[in-house]
């Protein structure tokens, strides 16, 4: 149960009873009335605008309407205590007993506990990685990695029927130097001493191996011949080898699309020209000649003459963008605007694109272009991903020779564990940038987000077995401990900590409606510095310890108290695509 929910409709009832007795207005506008956690925790338990949102519609002070409320409020029989603070902010304080059942609520459901049909099958794409296929993944692609993998998870989790999909930029000129530099390797392969690779072109050792495997299929054919015969066919053996290189990367960060759709196959299934044709018989489309861009350095699709450009500032971009450039081939932007349509077609209108931290600016143009295509039934939500720094032990790390430029996604993997970068790539917002360094994400310590979450799961499974030694006779089991007596529950500690648990519905719905996986981190932090105050509590007086020989009615509800915050950690790190411990070893 998501309580903000159910104390909502509990607040709604109440004024739909103060219409129906006269003392407010028919047909007030309700949509904007919340409930939600007061800002400060001695406000109480939850707080509600609704005074506020009431006030001026039902032409009311809204202290009057807040006292109007509070007075009914104060008859439900889990809440203990109701204040108006302010102009007309209601604070609700709740019963002991109404958190006691939350803990029940939560070992009943387990890890389904906050799951809901939020929604309702409705199909949704997340296209996310869509790196371009000319070498492997590098540790800042592992962040869009992570973020569109754990958001997709997300959104299954909740209701949403999910495709999961990668965008192959195999069209344009980067695929192109691919070629020009997998026939420099071919070359090597045939014998040939290259010496340095040109600048300009791609350096890392990872397309030797297709250099081999021209040669060895192909023999010398390639080596004399002008460039236009053999581009085409080292584009396409580059490409090949260099989506199994990426698909092995994604693999070994457990990460598996639905579906890879290429670009190269939506020009040559003509599917760029009718997006253009759409576009141009919307009366979307002209001929034009655009300024240059003032204080800036000029795009790529930018030319000084005539070009077919897109009405984009009709649907709030900054200026309108090209499509054709001047020689009549297509800009970036155009296929880009095919694939969207195509990803309409197929049936969504719900779309999420995870970008990197440079494709910032091309935001709006986009969904300029989604909302054109599709009469503005469909929405594009664009998430960018800021830059990863790796460090180890603070300092900067070399690059990779296999790689040329950078350090690879599969180096990180290898070095610290899949685990490690699926969780640690969340601890922070995706639009903020964030430091990885290799030492301190393996550090046994509470400054290591991942361990710290890892070490609280275990902890509980190490209190039920020191259980198991000293009170065989306790309940242990989920479905016995979901049935025992919860009062003897008083701490203020102990009730704080089931009050966070009870929040977790509410961070699922909000992490998926608002696309932010990182949210299930920060909560999954938060709720394991809780439990180890707790632990820490009980070191320091025995009074609180979760297992106490004398008390099995205590025992047993401590135990259930612990056991519920581990499955709340479970079902987080599930959608993490991580396997909680349940003992800790060194490393």
């Amino acid at each position: 149960m998501n309580l903000f929910t159910a104390l909502r409709d509990l607040v709604l009832s109440e004024v739909a009873a103060l219409v129906s007795a006269g003392e407010l207005p028919p047909n007030l506008d309700t949509s904007t009335i919340a409930v939600e956690p007061p800002r400060e925790v001695a406000h109480g338990d939850v707080a509600t605008n609704v005074a506020m949102v009431l006030a001026k519609p039902a032409k009311r002070s809204p202290r009057d309407i807040a006292t109007l409320i509070a007075a009914r409020l104060k008859r439900a029989p889990d809440i203990e205590a109701v204040e108006i603070a302010g102009p007309g902010f209601i604070n609700l304080r709740l019963t002991p007993s109404f958190w006691h059942a939350r803990l029940g609520e939560i070992l009943r459901e387990g890890i389904d506990y906050g799951v809901a049909d939020l929604g309702k099958g409705a199909p949704v794409n997340v296209e996310y990685v869509s790196a371009n296929p000319t070498g492997p993944l590098h540790v800042g692609h592992g962040r869009g990695t992570v973020f569109g993998e754990v958001l997709a998870s997300l959104l299954a989790r909740m209701g949403y029927k999910v495709t999961r999909e990668y965008y192959i930029n195999d069209a344009g000129a980067q695929v192109d130097i691919l070629a020009r530099s997998a026939h420099l390797r071919y070359r090597e392969a045939l014998g040939e001493s290259i010496g340095e690779m040109p600048e300009g072109l791609y350096p890392g050792d990872y397309l030797k191996p297709v250099g081999l495997a021209l040669a060895s299929r192909d023999g010398a054919k390639w080596r004399d011949t002008p460039e236009a015969e053999w581009l085409p066919i080292m584009r396409e053996g580059a490409i090949d080898a260099m989506m199994r290189l990426i698909k092995d990367d994604l693999g070994a960060l457990g990460v598996k699309h639905d579906v890879f759709s290429s670009e190269r196959k939506l020009v040559e299934d003509g599917k760029v020209e009718a997006a253009f044709k759409q576009l141009e018989a919307a009366g979307l489309i002209y001929t034009g000649v655009l300024e240059p861009p003032k204080g800036k350095p000029a795009p790529d699709d930018w030319e000084p003459r005539p070009q077919s450009l897109f009405r984009a500032t009709q649907f709030g971009d900054d200026v309108d963008r090209p499509l054709k450039k001047s020689d009549g081939s297509w800009t970036y932007f155009a296929t880009d605007i095919a694939y969207h349509r195509d990803k309409i077609a197929r049936g969504f209108t719900d779309m999420i694109d995870v970008w990197g931290a440079d494709h910032g600016g091309y935001i709006k143009r986009m969904q300029a272009a989604v909302e054109a295509l599709s009469n503005g039934k469909a929405a594009l939500d664009v998430k960018v991903c800021q830059l990863v720094r790796l460090l180890d032990n603070g300092e900067p790390v070399k690059m990779s020779k296999r790689a040329g430029q950078f350090v690879t996604l599969r180096d990180v993997v290898a070095r610290v564990g899949k685990d490690v970068v699926r969780f640690i790539l969340l601890t922070r917002r995706n639009d903020a940038s964030l430091d990885f360094d290799l030492a301190k994400v393996t550090e046994q310590s509470k400054d290591n987000p991942i361990f710290y979450v890892q070490y609280a799961h275990a902890r509980v499974h190490s209190v039920l077995r020191h259980a198991v030694d000293e009170m065989p006779a306790v309940a242990r089991d989920v479905g016995a401990l979901a049935k025992v007596d919860f009062s003897p529950l008083t701490d203020e500690a102990e009730l704080g900590l089931i009050k966070l648990a009870a929040t977790w519905p509410r961070v699922l719905e909000q992490a998926a409606l608002s696309h932010e996986p990182h949210r299930l981190a920060f909560f999954l932090q938060e709720l394991a510095a809780a439990f180890h105050r707790l632990w820490n509590k009980g070191n320091d007086d025995p009074r609180f310890r979760f297992v106490i020989a004398s008390d099995s009615r205590l025992t047993e509800a401590r135990l259930g108290l612990i056991v519920a915050i581990s499955l709340i950690i479970a079902a987080g790190l599930d959608i993490f695509g991580i396997e909680p411990a349940e003992e800790m070893r060194s490393r």
